[in-house]
């Protein structure tokens, strides 16, 4: 007999089971590790924020695209590692039907929205030395913030449009979400009714453009960036010219290489178990959003010299 599937949901919450195969007796040092790793977020890119806030030598555009990469790294932490703390500090597994979308929301969002910064830091730098000429008529404080800022409002309009598509789903069975946090798949697995693949294949294709668009752009201008700079014939300039783009390289290395290697595996059919995709999938997410201050501190020329006056200053007080 054919099951038919009524637009009803029956699930009033979710239960976030986190890492499967953890022993109750890692609780403890796992919550403790998750949540240094939001402090050290939170106190990273607030860092990042207010120091780029109160210089106004760092007021340029390179230092705004910073600004909205750290904002969007504080707001992914906060989203995502209070609620997988509490599940293991005080075991609280039970987040709301409505809190579990609204999750799911902002994940998305904000994972769509770093690709896009991500995006304009390598326009930047393309522009900056394969026609430095057009540089300071194009890239602005202006224009760079218009371009960021639309980033995050089509980003959160189209993805109201995936989370509706995915909230017209009923969901009937089980409520038991295999993840650390509330993602769209993992909630649509739970869904029920001959929709579900359909509102799955929407939401995977817009997630590969959102992808795939913004790395297509990233390789292909950091593969003319190297052609310029080999076609230079000081040595120095080519390593002063190459510095100019190491905080962006490490960053968007670190954001798009990981990600590569679990789809890659995945696709030469390489699978790893539940707790180690979980883990992987943890730390992809969340290690850039704790590293990336460090990265702005060490390796930005401008933002370096800031702090050690800074520092010399105090010393000399």
């Amino acid at each position: 007999m054919m099951t038919i599937y009524t637009n009803i949901t029956k699930i009033k919450d979710f239960m976030i089971l986190g890492f499967p195969g953890l022993e109750p007796s890692y609780y403890g040092p796992v919550s403790g590790l998750l949540f240094f790793t939001y402090l050290v977020i939170v106190a990273g890119n607030t860092f990042i924020l207010l120091t780029v806030g109160c210089e106004r030598t760092l007021h340029k555009p390179t230092y705004l695209i910073f600004c909205h990469l750290a904002m969007n790294d504080l707001l992914f932490g906060t989203v995502t590692l209070p609620k997988i703390i509490s599940r293991y500090w005080w075991d609280d597994k039970i987040a709301s039907f409505g809190a579990c979308f609204t999750q799911m929301y902002f994940v998305h969002s904000l994972g769509a929205i770093h690709s896009l910064i991500l995006l304009i830091m390598t326009l930047d730098r393309f522009i900056a030395i394969c026609i430095p000429f057009r540089y300071p008529a194009l890239i602005t404080n202006r224009s760079i913030s218009i371009a960021c800022y639309l980033s995050w409002a089509a980003t959160f309009i189209r993805m109201t449009g995936v989370v509706s598509h995915a909230l017209s789903l009923p969901y009937c069975d089980s409520n038991v979400i295999v993840q650390c946090y509330c993602d769209h798949i993992s909630i649509t697995n739970l869904a029920c009714g001959e929709n579900v693949k359909y509102v799955q294949a929407v939401a995977v294709g817009l997630a590969m453009f959102s992808l795939l668009l913004p790395v297509t752009f990233i390789i292909f201008s950091y593969f003319a960036i190297f052609v310029v700079v080999l076609r230079m014939s000081n040595v120095d300039g080519r390593f002063r010219t190459l510095s100019t783009c190491t905080p962006q390289m490490f960053v968007t290395c670190l954001y798009y290489l990981p990600r590569c290697f679990v789809y890659l595996a995945h696709a030469v059919g390489y699978s790893f178990s539940l707790d180690v995709r979980i883990l992987l999938i943890l730390l992809y997410s969340l290690f850039p959003a704790a590293v990336n201050p460090v990265i702005y501190c060490f390796k930005t020329k401008e933002i370096k010299e800031t702090l050690m006056k800074r520092l010399e200053k105090l010393r000399l007080k």
